[in-house]
């Protein structure tokens, strides 16, 4: 009697055993089955990796460049929106084909001395197309720039930054805008001739309001 009792004892212990096997097993194939039927990461593209953000700021050397605002102003400078003093009586609107873009950019001084005047100024603005647009000569927009022009003039050390206002006209077509940024090398106006090639240049993206 003992050994029947044992070796059902023993048959039950199989059993569970055998039983314990097979569910291990089921339960393998069910994570495989669930893993295959998720879908693959999706691979990051080179494309992908290359993108930049956007900049609003450039540093060359001791003269930090920010983005203040850009504001596109249609087709047409308005009498009415004349800042110079110098020209409260003028009354003639000035217009284009394509849109009046008006840009600001701070310059601050990041050191310890003064950087003197005649050595950074904003240039051109490129859009993506790598096509540029200059900035209109004063005679003609500056009944629509400030009174003074404080572009290129001295920065002091750790001042609020200065700001450089310019107009440009840039064709309706054109997105993705950016606006060059100049010094001359080591921030010294000897230095700023484009035709000695020893000043430095920076580009920074222009978020353009209406």
């Amino acid at each position: 009697m003992k050994l029947k009792i044992f070796n059902q004892s023993g048959q039950v212990s199989k059993m569970l055993l055998v039983l314990a096997v097979v569910i291990l097993i089921a339960a393998i194939i069910v994570f495989l089955v669930i893993k295959m039927a998720e879908k693959p990461a999706r691979p990051i593209s080179e494309e992908e990796e290359t993108v930049q953000r956007p900049t609003y700021e450039q540093t060359l050397y001791n003269l930090k460049f920010v983005f203040e605002s850009a504001i596109n102003k249609g087709n047409t400078l308005f009498a009415s929106d004349v800042k110079s003093n110098s020209y409260s009586y003028y009354k003639t609107n000035l217009t284009t084909t394509e849109n009046f873009i008006e840009v600001k950019i701070g310059a601050k001084n990041m050191g310890k001395i003064n950087i003197e005047e005649g050595s950074w100024n904003i240039q051109n603005i490129i859009d993506s197309e790598g096509r540029e647009f200059v900035p209109l000569d004063d005679y003609s927009v500056s009944p629509w720039l400030p009174e003074k022009d404080l572009c290129g003039s001295l920065l002091k050390p750790a001042f609020d930054p200065t700001p450089c206002i310019k107009i440009y006209e840039v064709s309706k077509d054109s997105t993705g805008l950016k606006i060059r940024v100049i010094t001359g090398k080591e921030n010294d106006p000897n230095n700023f001739e484009e035709s000695n090639n020893e000043y430095e240049s920076a580009l920074i993206d222009l978020i353009v309001t209406q």
